[in-house]
């Protein structure tokens, strides 16, 4: 199979599909790799490094677009992206379409098989392939947040840490997942008064057998949200419902009553954010100001520690892109009913449930598709 892999063009999107071992593992196996000139530069690969591992380096990204059978990206495909797709090839990336109707529906206009990382699961039900990127992204949350609440950056000029005699700061978490948990470790290790919020007694319990007297732990409500969120000086936002719509935990009025110069860091953005008041933003331009708030909602947050991140994202990927190379997408989701949870769109078709009802779109089951 020719496998291909484009140099990401989101705003300072510095990842890279695949690293040089992997080249290596899928020559070895007899596909065909072409990359795009410069495309893992950004993570630290040269092309030499890939020429060495027995890859093709092409100029631009038209040239792999146009010959690859798989395309392995980071992050969704943008406009000018989607319009080099066509029927018959396959995307595994990214995607987060449950709140992108634009490109859900040009993805199946194109007829492209797009499988999507974010919602690929495990036989114990977990997100191997938005796990690594959920603990980078939750351990960035509390750097960035500490950035944002310096008052030059429109926050409230207060010190995570507090100083003798002056008190810490107060960061409440939304969700206990990978993202929360992550984000708790550091913030409470950082010196932050930190409270985690989520409704399943499980998470909570674990969160307090691994963070103990560190970290505070609250059954997560309408109630207890808006009170606490009024308290904080800085709110992580992490609550995931795979595959669809983030659930808006937030809301306008909430944002109206929270203390001026509170920092809002929505990590959930990918899949709409969990504020009403959220709204994607780049690194370029990371943040915004609502009711005095400040919101910081960059879509693809691990994209600045690109090294990290590329290595952390093609260790779970790898083997995957084995998989659908050596078998090909149909024998490889007929063989893993867990990879087959990560079809996302198939000759113009919704294959994800989630995302068809949040997009209130036809679903066509990926059994169906196989014609299991």
């Amino acid at each position: 199979m020719l496998v291909g892999v484009p140099k990401e063009i989101k705003d300072n999107e510095y990842r890279v599909g695949i690293v040089p071992s992997t080249v290596h593992e899928l020559t070895e196996n007899g596909h065909q790799v072409v990359i795009e000139r410069q495309a893992g530069t950004g993570a630290g690969f040269g092309d030499a490094d890939y020429k060495t591992a027995g890859a093709e380096i092409v100029s631009d990204g038209d040239a792999v677009f146009a010959r690859a059978e798989l395309i392995v990206k980071v992050k969704e495909p943008l406009a000018t992206e989607r319009k080099k797709l066509s029927r018959g090839q396959v995307l595994f990336t990214y995607l987060h379409l449950a709140p992108d109707r634009a490109q859900a529906e040009e993805l199946m206009g194109t007829g492209v098989t797009a499988i999507a990382y974010e919602t690929v699961t495990t036989q114990q039900g977990t997100l191997p392939l938005l796990m690594p990127m959920s603990e980078v992204a939750g351990r960035m949350a509390p750097h960035v947040g500490a950035h944002c609440l310096e008052k030059e950056n429109g926050g409230r000029g207060v010190l995570l840490a507090g100083a003798p005699g002056v008190a810490t700061a107060t960061v409440v978490i939304l969700g206990g997942g990978v993202a929360g948990t992550n984000a708790a470790m550091i913030a409470s290790g950082m010196g932050a008064d930190v409270t985690v919020l989520d409704r399943d007694p499980e998470a909570l319990r674990r969160i307090a057998a691994q963070l103990g007297s560190r970290v505070r732990t609250l059954f997560s409500t309408r109630d207890v949200v808006e009170l606490l969120c009024r308290r904080a000086d800085l709110v992580i936002a992490t609550v995931l419902v795979p595959g669809a719509t983030a659930p808006k935990l937030i809301s306008v009025q909430t944002v109206k009553a929270m203390k001026p110069g509170t920092v809002i860091v929505d990590v959930a953005i990918d899949q709409g954010g969990c504020a009403e008041t959220s709204r994607p933003t780049t690194h370029s331009h990371p943040t915004f100001v609502v009711d005095d708030v400040v919101h910081y909602c960059v879509t693809n947050m691990p994209g600045a520690v690109s090294r990290t991140s590329t290595f952390a994202l093609t260790n779970a990927t790898t083997s995957y892109i084995l998989a659908l190379a050596d078998k090909g997408w149909r024998q490889a989701l007929h063989d893993d009913p867990h990879l087959r949870n990560g079809l996302n769109v198939h000759n113009g078709q919704i294959a994800c449930r989630a995302v068809a009802d949040a997009l209130k779109l036809p679903y066509t089951s990926a059994d169906r598709v196989l014609q299991i």
